[in-house]
């Protein structure tokens, strides 16, 4: 499974090329955009054929869940650790039949003591950021965990088969695969990784 995390500020051709990385089988990608308004991310939307709606997890505005056709939603650290104790409360105004919630954590002990049930969880980092200065990786091994793990941190077309060894599910990417000259062709041996 490979989560493709989106550029924190728009790069040149951003849409045009996650356009074409769906085409190429992009199935989750995060849509997580700091410094975008609600209006913003509408207008980030709108730009993206609609066909593929359904493969965008939102970090930011959960509500857009209600009105575009989204995968899923997804809770960085600090919103888990402010909604996630009462849930029944936050998404009693979502509408989530059908979609999926995700969190991120950073120490394997926290992911693993959650009781809330997330569909998958992002850990990072595991190896060196490629797209955060000075975040180091720590190597975690979540083999012990029972639970759908995607690592983050440092994530290349070489080193996939260690994220495999330490018991992830898949990776989650960011400068992986955007900060290459060729990001399409970058994910579709990512991808072929995983079918193997």
């Amino acid at each position: 499974m490979i989560v493709l995390i989106a550029p924190e500020k728009d790069i040149h051709r951003e849409i045009l090329i996650l356009n074409q990385l769906f085409e190429a089988g992009l199935e989750y990608y995060h849509l997580r955009k700091p410094e975008k308004n609600y209006q913003e991310h509408c207008d980030y939307l709108n730009q993206i054929d609609v066909k593929y709606h359904n493969r965008i997890v939102v970090h930011y505005f959960h509500e857009l869940i209600n009105t575009y056709n989204l995968k899923g939603i997804h809770f960085q650290e600090q919103k888990r650790r402010d909604h996630i104790d009462n849930p029944g409360h936050y998404f009693k105004e979502l509408n989530m039949f059908g979609k999926t919630i995700s969190s991120s954590f950073h120490e394997p002990d926290d992911l693993n003591n959650c009781e809330f049930e997330f569909d998958y969880h992002l850990l990072s980092p595991v190896f060196s950021s490629i797209s955060k200065e000075g975040y180091k990786g720590r190597g975690f091994d979540v083999n012990h965990i029972d639970k759908r793990i995607i690592g983050m941190g440092g994530v290349t077309t070489d080193n996939l088969s260690e994220f495999n060894k330490l018991g992830f599910n898949g990776v989650g990417v960011l400068g992986g695969v955007w900060n290459n000259s060729n990001p399409v062709e970058v994910f579709k041996k990512m991808k072929n990784h995983f079918e193997r």
